[in-house]
């Protein structure tokens, strides 16, 4: 299993990151999501694979940015009690 943390910019007015979301939370059912547009997920998907499904629900102006972060340093602040447990666990 890898982490794999991905941000991104949905350009286009009015667009509706519900639908993303709900993709996401769907496919990627052990995810952090405590940041607007950044995750993680745990998940036996390459970066490459990750980046290429999200971009299949995006308009060619939007952006999408995915790397594997397992095994990497780590360190935040200013996250809620369930935000700092869960990158505890899995980090």
């Amino acid at each position: 299993m890898s982490n794999l943390l991905f941000g991104y910019d949905l350009n286009k007015a009015g667009q509706d990151y519900a639908g993303l979301i709900a993709d996401i939370k769907q496919t990627f059912p052990t995810y952090w999501h405590c940041l607007d547009s950044t995750w993680i997920v745990s998940t036996d998907w390459t970066p490459v694979q990750l980046r290429d499904w999200l971009w299949s629900r995006m308009d060619s102006n939007d952006e999408v940015f995915v790397v594997d972060i397992t095994g990497k340093p780590a360190a935040w602040a200013g996250f809620n009690d369930n935000c700092n447990s869960w990158l505890k666990s899995v980090l």
